[in-house]
């Protein structure tokens, strides 16, 4: 009895330990086999990630010209926490040419981003100088290298539109978590307007790593590394080729010249002037170039004049003037004012000649008392001169006048186009009237423009009253050759195409026989143009809006010279050079060419 109580109780331990042994296996089973979390969760003390960055999207100008591309480099990374006591930093520094003081620096700041994760120690090595660099590599443990890429500008022009990019700071990162320390992002221009589209998304590659940091291969057969994808490339309305005989041009002088396409609103050339070649902001010596640039307060080389600049219009906008006056009836086409010259009062003419004179003869003898006269006849045909300034104001604004452009490459200055609340701040009581603001009338006072403004001005003659949102990118396309164009958004202005084609003959006109015929003349080219000699402080601004051809227009342009005198000397012939240039891809006209460049108003 007491034999078959212990043999009952064995059989019950055997049992008992052979189901916990079976529940053991079972719970194994899962975790290794089934359930791999536990597996991933140990490899990880040995399985580093390394970031795989994309080929930053590619710039093309209309043309197909490749304009912005990347060129390898690469990037010495530290992870602080492997770097040995023993790390022979003299022969380090030495390897990287760089001196101790510059070492702590650099390991400090790392320190700071992290121990343990790998940061960007010395960037933007040339693939000529990383091969010595990474023969010795094996000696400087925390040490790896990373490929990355760097923009190249085939063209060295067009810094002004590219804008350039640099590693992101600790603010930007701070609101950019997808970021991390020694990315890069775009800083301005259309690499910032940009950023998203051109960036690409990053990869990751997993791979095994022993005890001492040596990469052993590939984990898992790659089956969890995650490919980079290339950035959308851009296709732009500039013409590259006129870009650069644009600032060719333009050297030597300090100003801006914009041409728009008037069929498209797209930007052609924007050039500010003094400019800089793009590369300079690329590459180890960045930094260095940066700070001389933006430490040049004499030429101010970063500013954007086209965009940010803002002039008097001057005699230019004598053809907003009269074309406000037709179209509020207080002058037609066949209405004449005399003119008395030199000696006209209030305001003077700048030469004698044929007097009374209708429109087109005015804008031709670009007649200041013929437009004076235009100007308050219509502030006075309204019930009040407030009432006929903001009318005025408003139908400036219509033609983009006095706007801010949100362009795809970063906002302009607004300008000033005045109105009636204006001048009641100036004049308490309202105590103005049209003498008071005739100033206006010949595109001085208080009135401002930009550039841009002033392209997309002359645009809208071109196209008898619209215009469309000026712009750079012409489409973008993603890695998968998806084309998304650029949404077009067509503006009126309030002006009855009727009465555009008046003032065309009379812009026609200042090309063939008026203040533009010296410069102005491109044998089988009718432009249309008007000049302007703005006062300044010290020599006065030369500008030059105008068009080509007259019946058919493909290109709209504004030039501003900055201190150079008479509109007809500098800004005529450039604009005219350039029009040339983009209709009939050559110059004959030699002689006007050297006149230009051998012109040195400022020594940049």
């Amino acid at each position: 009895m007491r034999a078959d109580l212990f043999e009952k109780r064995k059989y019950l331990i055997i049992g008992f330990i052979s189901i916990i042994f079976l529940i053991m296996l079972v719970k194994l089973f899962f975790i290794q086999i089934v359930n791999k979390s536990y597996k991933v969760y140990a490899d990880n003390n040995s399985i580093k990630e390394k970031i795989i960055y994309p080929g930053r999207g590619l710039i093309y100008d209309r043309n197909g010209n490749l304009i912005v591309c990347n060129e390898a480099v690469y990037d010495l990374l530290i992870t602080p926490n492997l770097v040995k006591k023993n790390f022979d930093t003299t022969t380090f520094c030495k390897l990287v040419n760089i001196d101790l003081s510059t070492f702590e620096e650099l390991l400090s700041k790392s320190k700071k981003y992290s121990r343990y994760k790998p940061s960007v120690f010395i960037s933007q090595i040339p693939k000529e100088e990383i091969a010595s660099i990474e023969e010795s590599l094996y000696m400087f443990d925390g040490i790896e290298i990373q490929a990355r890429t760097v923009r190249k500008y085939p063209f060295p022009v067009g810094a002004h539109v590219f804008g350039d990019v640099g590693e992101v700071s600790e603010s930007f990162l701070k609101n950019n978590p997808e970021y991390r320390l020694g990315d890069y992002t775009g800083l301005n221009g259309l690499e910032k307007k940009y950023e998203n589209e051109l960036k690409g998304v990053k990869g990751v590659k997993q791979i095994l790593v022993n005890v001492h940091n040596v990469e052993m291969g590939s984990y898992n057969n790659g089956e969890n590394d995650i490919s980079a994808l290339q950035g959308n490339n851009l296709i732009l309305e500039l013409d590259i080729e006129l870009q650069a005989y644009a600032e060719k041009l333009m050297k030597h002088k300090k100003g801006s010249i914009v041409v728009i396409d008037p069929k498209t609103g797209g930007i052609l050339t924007l050039v500010s002037a003094p400019t800089y070649n793009p590369n300079l902001l690329v590459g180890r010596e960045r930094s260095k170039n940066y700070s001389m640039l933006v430490n040049d307060t004499v030429y101010t080389p970063l500013l954007n004049r086209a965009l940010l600049g803002e002039y008097p219009p001057g005699s230019t906008f004598k053809m907003f003037n009269g074309l406000i006056a037709l179209q509020n009836g207080t002058i037609s086409q066949n209405t004449k004012f005399s003119c008395a010259g030199p000696n006209a009062t209030p305001i003077k003419c700048t030469h004698n000649h044929e007097s009374p004179l209708s429109i087109v003869a005015a804008l031709r003898e670009s007649c200041n008392p013929y437009f004076r006269l235009a100007f308050e006849n219509y502030i006075n045909s309204f019930a009040s001169p407030a009432d006929g300034l903001n009318s005025w104001a408003k139908t400036a604004h219509s033609f983009g006048l006095g706007e801010i452009y949100n362009t795809d490459l970063a906002f302009s200055r607004k300008g000033n186009i005045p109105d009636a609340n204006f001048y009641n701040r100036i004049y308490p009581n309202q105590k103005w009237k049209s003498s008071t603001i005739r100033s206006l009338s010949i595109g001085q006072g208080e009135i401002l423009v930009t550039p841009i403004q002033l392209a997309n001005y002359v645009t809208v003659i071109a196209n008898n009253g619209q215009y469309t949102d000026p712009h750079f990118v012409r489409a973008i396309i993603s890695p998968e050759d998806t084309i998304h164009p650029f949404e077009k958004n067509v503006h009126k202005a309030l002006v009855d195409e009727k009465h555009f084609k008046v003032i065309k003959d009379g812009m026609h006109e200042v090309v063939k026989s008026g203040t533009a015929r010296w410069y102005g003349q491109v044998e089988g080219i009718d432009i249309c143009g008007k000049t302007g000699t703005v006062q300044n402080a010290g020599e006065n601004h030369a500008l030059f809006v105008g068009f080509a051809p007259k019946d058919n227009p493909q290109i709209a342009i504004a030039v501003v010279v900055e201190n150079s005198g008479y509109g007809s000397t500098f800004a005529v012939p450039i604009a005219s050079l350039l029009i040339e240039y983009y209709l009939n891809r050559e110059i004959k006209r030699h002689h006007i060419e050297e006149h230009v460049l051998n012109t040195k108003l400022i020594e940049y």
